[in-house]
């Protein structure tokens, strides 16, 4: 399942920009035309839809790339599953033991 963070707050600290509302003219300098509410919503929560000219932007005014702003992380069915699940030591338990059949009596 993948999972992904979203760092817009944190590249705008590493930007001197510390206010939501600084984003709104640099935007709109890149012809996106955002509310002050929409922009505080897209800083402070993850956006579960992001739209692709609104991401560009975003990239440009903080000179980073798409992954550097949404960085992924994939992890398989087997890898959830075995997390948290102690490994078992093969050393330890030694060789199997050929099993014997017995006739009923």
């Amino acid at each position: 399942m993948p999972t992904y963070r979203w760092r817009l707050r944190e590249l705008m600290a590493a930007h001197g920009l510390f206010t939501t509302t600084a984003l709104v003219p640099l935007l709109t300098e890149r012809g996106i035309e955002l509310s002050a509410s929409q922009v505080h919503r897209l800083v402070t929560q993850t956006p579960e839809r992001l739209n692709l000219t609104v991401l560009a932007a975003l990239c440009d005014i903080l000179e980073c790339t798409p992954a550097d702003l949404i960085p992924t992380d994939v992890q398989t069915q087997v890898e959830q599953v075995a997390v948290g699940v102690p490994v078992l030591d093969m050393a330890a338990v030694g060789r199997p033991r050929r099993a014997r059949v017995r006739p009923d009596a």
